[in-house]
């Protein structure tokens, strides 16, 4: 199995990327239900202001390169379109267990 780790630094004012994450969130934890790779999902909405980082994910997918299953399935592509235009910086981290 592989977890795939990802934070996401938006840009805006706070209660705008509260609204950008919440909804990011939302379609997210939808996934599951459409990718079959995709055995599940966590997704963390940071409430701690003095940390810079505002959104986690973590999916879990059978292999390294079910990764790139989940991420080019056009429901995860749309659920990525809800960050445009306040995606400020993005970290990965993949690894099997």
């Amino acid at each position: 199995m592989v977890r795939h780790i990802v934070m996401f630094k938006l840009s805006g004012a706070p209660g705008e990327r509260l609204e950008v994450a919440t909804r990011f969130k939302e379609a997210l934890l939808a996934l599951p239900e459409n990718i079959d790779v995709l055995r599940s999902m966590e997704v963390g909405i940071n409430q701690n202001q003095a940390e810079e980082w505002d959104v986690v994910l973590t999916a879990v997918v059978p292999t390294m390169a079910d990764v790139a299953v989940y991420a080019n399935h056009p429901a995860h592509v749309a659920a990525a379109s809800l960050l445009a235009g306040h995606k400020e910086a993005r970290g990965c981290v993949d690894y099997e267990f």
